[in-house]
């Protein structure tokens, strides 16, 4: 089967719109903050999100049903690394985690009452959300089999009891998405079920911001329990018990997004480092004269273009409907580590100003860092690559029936 790449002229139109739009407004916001979304706050957001919505480009994910451009997946991967260019422009677009992967999953899996209640409010910007599910160790984390946050059936409808953390965007938000387990027992796979828990609801505690390194998410990254916490029945998310199963339906293209996003930083740091090595003269020559620079800013080339690649086949993958396990794991492990070292050359070519307040590569190695770890870490990954790759060549050879 063919595969084709181009895009079409109203999403190319779109990206030049949108990386416009980031230049313009969204920059000079992350320059006056210094790329901490928190000293902005929710004013902040408000007013970029009123920009972006007058400007034509808010939420490019959502359905035109519910207020957006209703892109799909291999359309999305230019436009969300427009916005990612900046640090504030997901933020702005209303295209930021966790909200967009909420937003995906609710379009697809929520019933049309809560997509009026838990949707529609999310799309428009009005509210904001979080995705519960990661516990302190030894609970939910890389291995979600792990769950140990339960919900157990009430004359009410659900108690939910358990501790979250790593709740990004908890504080402020208006809702969550809780993932508890409803049958089986911690350790085993299957017995997740996801509910909608309002956040004023008298059960569920935001405790305290977790000091982390990256500081570019609004709400935070929370600590949150949820004790005697009553929900009904019309709460949960999907089918009961088969949380795992849509978990997926985020996870995938949750991944995705990110890479998308963090591709924008990446090029953002190549351009710092670019227009640094073109002026600056050292030893009679101008850097960009010298081979060693020359050849990290080779190498970065090379590590962006092959994570586009990488994300436009997963993301052709998921639009074509597949389940795209295999491309959507390689992709988030190897964009995450490629992201990293163009941030990082992008700093050891700029010096001194590379490793100060003058410039944020900073800022930007803080926040790719973590990539490396949410979203499933790149060993876990890398697990589950060789895994799938060793049954697949067993199959193949008839290995795999002989040894059954």
């Amino acid at each position: 089967m063919a595969i084709d790449f181009s895009q079409p002229p109203e999403v190319v139109d779109l990206v030049e719109r949108t990386a416009a739009f980031v230049r313009d407004v969204v920059i000079p916001q992350e320059e006056r903050y210094a790329g901490v979304v928190s000293a902005g706050g929710e004013a902040l957001r408000a007013r970029l999100q009123a920009a972006a919505r007058d400007a034509g480009l808010f939420a490019p994910h959502v359905s035109r049903e519910y207020g957006g451009l209703g892109l799909g997946m291999t359309a999305r991967a230019p436009v969300f690394e427009a916005a990612g260019y900046s640090l504030f422009g997901p933020l702005a677009l209303n295209c930021s985690a966790p909200d967009e992967g909420n937003m995906h999953m609710l379009e697809i899996i929520a019933t049309d009452e809560q997509k009026e209640r838990y949707l529609r409010p999310l799309a428009s910007g009005e509210v904001r959300s979080f995705f519960a599910m990661t516990e302190p160790a030894p609970g939910a984390g890389s291995d979600p089999a792990a769950l140990s946050t339960t919900a157990v059936r009430v004359d009410d409808g659900w108690r939910i009891d358990g501790h979250k953390w790593f709740s990004t965007g908890a504080d402020g938000a208006a809702y969550a998405i809780c993932f508890a387990r409803t049958s089986g027992k911690v350790g085993t796979v299957g017995g997740a079920t996801m509910f909608l828990v309002d956040a004023d609801n008298p059960g569920l505690k935001v405790v305290r911001h977790i000091d982390t390194l990256d500081q570019a998410m609004i709400g935070g990254h929370c600590e949150v329990i949820f004790d005697n916490c009553v929900v009904p029945d019309s709460a949960i998310l999907g089918e009961l018990d088969q949380g795992f199963a849509y978990a997926q339906v985020r996870l995938g293209p949750a991944r995705m997004t990110h890479c998308m996003r963090w591709l924008g930083i990446a090029r953002r740091a190549q351009d710092i480092a670019i227009d640094r090595v073109a002026e600056r003269r050292l030893f009679g020559s101008k850097l960009v004269e010298l081979g060693m620079v020359q050849q990290m800013i080779a190498d970065s080339e090379i590590d962006i273009a092959a994570s586009r690649s990488l994300v436009l086949q997963a993301c052709w993958e998921l639009d074509q409907g597949l389940r795209a396990a295999q491309s959507t794991a390689m992709t988030k492990t190897f964009v995450a580590e490629a992201v990293w070292r163009v941030v990082d050359r992008a700093i050891q070519i700029c010096g001194a100003a590379g490793v100060s307040g003058e410039l944020l590569l900073g800022r930007y190695l803080n926040e790719v860092r973590a990539f490396r770890i949410y979203d499933g870490p790149s060993e876990t990954h890398r697990w589950a690559l060789a895994r799938r790759a060793v049954k697949e060549r067993l199959k193949a050879t008839g290995a795999l029936e002989s040894a059954s």
